[in-house]
């Protein structure tokens, strides 16, 4: 029987991804606590398994050869875990790099747009004068939440009638804008129905939902 596998996380959504994919896929893990406000992703013991200082990332024991194997970025985590489970990533080439390309659609724009409109909104020491920046984050944002809209509105799941670890990487994100964010009213995030209803959908997931709570904040 292999050995667990090392999570090394924080629930912010791209934490929240790989461990609501643990918990989906029935992976055994053990998960440990990396509290980024601290710095302690800097500590020499963790760069040693992402060199990039930041989480999540998994050391897969024992797994490349008898040699542990350790994995950062949270879409290549999603795809390793999916290809070790079998589960969440078809193996039909179509349907797989359909997943993936909505998969690379939230690690390329979601998360990074997001994640800027998130400092500007609401966690920048300091408010800058210049409204440009809020205004330029808050219609990527709102565009990008149109492109999920209009995908959920002819599709149960973002790869099409299938969970798949593109909606585990997006799911967090969506989330964040009115849990963390507090911004449903300055986003109108009312108008996109389909998300709502695909977010309402996941929430509903017990294992999801013990996903999220991993490594909390």
């Amino acid at each position: 029987m292999s050995e667990p596998i090392q999570l090394y996380s924080l629930a912010t959504p791209n934490g929240q991804k790989v461990s609501i994919a643990l918990e989906e896929m029935e992976l055994p893990y053990v998960a440990h606590r990396i509290d980024i406000m601290k710095g302690e992703q800097f500590a020499p013991s963790f760069k040693k398994i992402n060199p990039n200082s930041k989480i999540p990332a998994i050391i897969d024991p024992k797994a490349d050869g008898g040699e542990d194997f350790c994995i950062f970025e949270s879409g290549a985590i999603l795809t390793y875990l999916a290809d070790k489970s079998g589960k969440f990533l078809s193996d039909d080439p179509f349907v797989r790099n359909r997943t993936l390309q909505w998969l690379y659609f939230q690690v390329g724009g979601v998360g990074p747009m997001f994640g800027q409109f998130g400092h500007f909104y609401k966690y920048a020491k300091e408010k800058c004068k210049d409204p440009y920046p809020l205004e330029r984050y808050t219609k990527e944002t709102q565009r990008l939440l149109g492109v999920i809209d209009d995908r959920l509105s002819e599709n149960s799941y973002l790869a099409g009638e299938e969970l798949s670890i593109a909606d585990f990487a997006t799911f967090p994100w969506v989330v964040c804008l009115d849990v963390h964010y507090q911004a449903e009213d300055h986003l109108k995030l009312n108008q996109f129905k389909n998300v709502q209803n695909w977010v309402a959908k996941l929430k509903s997931r017990p294992a999801l939902q013990r996903g999220l709570e991993v490594c909390p904040i």
